[in-house]
């Protein structure tokens, strides 16, 4: 199968160095195509490969396959669909592509004779996407949750650790795991799009991934760590979704985990999935999501499985909205000044609201004109508690919003 490389970059060049190296039977690159081509030769690429800078002349080529490592909607999604128009095969990495135009592309590459593979598009080098389409496309998936990005990972499990946000991020920026720009990352848009593809696959439900709100890492600060190791929990950004009665509930932030979960034990950039089946149970798919030969192991399983005639199980979905609402614990940290009253008029508002306490706790040593504490409840709906935040937010003691955060159990 002749190859195509769009992008040499982290990943574009691990992926020739294991083809070249391991010379797997049946692949062969035969083309790079990269902007700014001469910056990105290599010597220990063989000079029959063909650089270019022309990618219209690439996909005008006798390749069969392009591999798309560039990543966003444009121009990488112009590649992609011109591909598959001229009946090539695709193998790509690119989640947002996927996410928002994955079903309509894969209908083009049925009808033109090609094939999509994105098995790197989530979790890097770990085998979820192969794994939900063979190993358990006999079961029922009802819930997933996982760590999916490993920059919000890295951050948080260096803070758990004592760190601070701002010189963990940097750090993050300086080892590459983060951009200039962190919000994709940070903000939960990048989980948002790797949640939604596993949704149709997994729970075969097509969502808009903009129907899923994420909730930010930023909010997180020392001391919930502080807190959340007295309750036995760490914090992770977790990507979450189930389906119930035909209704679906989808939500991506950061989230305290009980030590004893899985989720907890996931450090620095790797990454977690729990799929849990109505007949198998609970499986975990666990290991590097993030750097350039876990992906690119991904991306060269992809092509060797296209090479040797493997095709993908058609896994039907259909389009859902979503509607339903988890009802789990919720960690609420306040940061007030405080004064006589402060604890009652927040009970009061989460008893309207039908919420039950948990537990109230603070930790001696802070000032009162800045002083941090929070309340745990038991399981209820956000929509609840939403309401209930949307009151107690008018408090006239309040120095920040209340940071609200799911728990897992």
């Amino acid at each position: 199968m002749r190859i195509a490389l769009f992008g040499f970059g982290t990943v574009g060049s691990s992926v020739a160095r294991i083809i070249l190296d391991s010379k797997p039977e049946g692949l062969e690159i035969t083309h790079i195509y990269n902007r700014n081509v001469a910056r990105k030769k290599v010597d220990w690429v063989p000079k029959s490969v063909v650089w270019s800078e022309d990618w219209e002349s690439v996909l005008a080529s006798d390749v069969d396959a392009i591999v798309e490592l560039v990543g966003g909607f444009d121009p990488a999604g112009t590649w992609v669909r011109r591909a598959i128009d001229a009946g090539k095969s695709v193998v790509t990495a690119n989640k947002k592509l996927i996410a928002y135009h994955g079903v309509e592309l894969e209908r083009l590459a049925a009808a033109k004779g090609g094939h999509l593979k994105y098995g790197a598009a989530v979790a890097g080098g770990i085998p979820v996407i192969p794994g939900l389409e063979q190993g358990l496309a006999g079961d029922r998936i009802a819930r997933m949750e996982g760590i999916l990005n490993g920059t919000c990972n890295f951050i948080l499990s260096k803070m758990e650790a004592g760190a601070e946000y701002a010189s963990v991020l940097a750090e993050a920026q300086a080892k590459g795991y983060a951009e200039a720009d962190p919000t994709e990352d940070v903000g939960g848009f990048d989980a948002r799009s790797k949640l939604a593809i596993l949704m149709r696959l997994a729970l075969r439900v097509v969502v808009d991934p903009d129907e899923i709100v994420p909730q930010p890492i930023t909010s997180v600060t020392a001391v919930d760590f502080s807190y959340a190791r007295d309750l036995n929990c760490t914090i992770r950004q977790v990507a979450r979704a189930e389906e119930h009665d035909g209704a679906v509930a989808a939500t991506v932030g950061p989230m305290l985990v009980d030590r004893n979960s899985p989720l907890a034990w996931s450090r620095g950039t790797e990454n977690m999935v729990i799929l849990t089946g109505h007949y198998g149970g609970d499986v975990v798919f666990s290991g590097h999501g993030a750097g350039g030969h876990p992906t690119a192991v991904a991306v060269v399983s992809d092509l060797l499985a296209l090479a040797h005639g493997s095709r993908r199980v058609a896994i039907p979905s259909v389009p859902a909205k979503i509607g339903a609402e988890f009802e789990v614990p919720h960690y609420i940290r306040f940061l007030v000044a405080d004064r006589p009253g402060i604890v009652s008029e927040i009970t009061g508002a989460l008893a309207r609201e039908r919420i039950n306490i948990r537990a109230i706790v603070q930790k001696p040593g802070y000032p009162a004109e800045a002083l941090p504490f929070v309340v745990t409840v038991e399981p209820c709906k956000s929509s609840a508690m939403k309401r209930a935040l949307a009151e107690i937010g008018k408090m006239d003691c309040l120095l920040e919003a209340p940071l609200d955060l799911q728990m897992l159990e």
